[in-house]
């Protein structure tokens, strides 16, 4: 265990605060749709909160989209996502090969592949969660993938996580999930098992990842201590005191999630 999960575990606190909680139509669990630009991004950004949900039970669908890779690291992505998503009943990863760093060199062909998604997607259901990048992450790859994603989906509710690096670039995220210890172990555990193609780079550490959740979840003030934070743009609210009437009609026409508050 690295040096920050050496600690003892933070003490519980009290909310006071009013949490939102996020639900689709009928309460039925969510399809969450998942873009990276690389192939560990997904995992790293966000792969605490979908093993909170997916354990809770909150979770029908996960389509997972990777936009750059190389054979052996496709590999990785495939084999991490379907053991962070080992819970979740219907999970589909669709792996690109895009050279990583040049995405913005690639960008109508790369454009293309998110027109297509959004066209495979709208032959079913559509997502009520998309997680993507940081729309001012510095990385030029990590950006240009949030302005396709937002270019894509104009009705969804869109979550950017982050991903801390060398440009220190981390921002002020306002929406903050909050994951258990055994998540936040759980979560290192699996990277460290699915990604070895990135065991000798400086910055792949339990301590990177354990304390920047640390952080977040004093920040949120997080039950657990921990938690993984995003920035939420844009959110369609309608409040639900349990009356009988409901405008299902038009939450869907807009994307807007139904938030209810503990």
């Amino acid at each position: 265990m690295g040096a920050v999960g050496a600690a003892a575990t933070p003490a519980r606190i009290r909310r006071g605060a009013t949490i939102l909680n996020l639900t689709a139509g009928h309460g039925r669990p969510l399809h969450v749709l998942a873009i990276g630009a690389h192939c560990d991004d997904i995992e790293i950004g966000a792969g605490g909160s979908l093993l909170q949900w997916a354990s809770e039970g909150h979770l029908a669908r996960v389509d997972v989209m990777v936009c750059s890779s190389t054979p052996d690291r496709a590999e990785e992505a495939r084999e991490a996502a379907h053991a962070f998503l080992d819970a979740v009943p219907q999970v589909q990863v669709a792996v690109h090969a895009f050279r990583d760093g040049f995405l913005p060199h690639e960008g109508p062909a790369l454009k293309e592949t998110f027109e297509a998604l959004k066209a495979t997607l709208a032959e079913g259901a559509s997502p009520d969660v998309i997680l993507t990048h940081w729309r001012d992450d510095r990385h030029q790859d990590h950006r240009l993938v949030s302005d396709l994603t937002w270019n894509t989906f104009r009705d969804h509710l869109v979550l950017e996580y982050e991903i801390p690096k060398y440009d220190g670039d981390l921002g002020q995220p306002n929406a903050f999930v909050a994951v258990s210890d055994e998540h936040v172990a759980r979560k290192w555990e699996l990277l460290r098992r699915h990604y070895g193609s990135q065991a000798d780079r400086y910055w792949f550490t339990e301590d990177t990842f354990r304390g920047l959740m640390r952080i977040r979840g004093v920040e949120a003030r997080s039950a657990t201590g921990f938690a993984e934070a995003f920035t939420m743009r844009k959110a369609p609210l309608a409040l639900d005191s349990g009356a009988a009437a409901r405008t299902e009609a038009a939450r869907d026409s807009v994307g807007a999630l139904r938030w209810g508050t503990t």
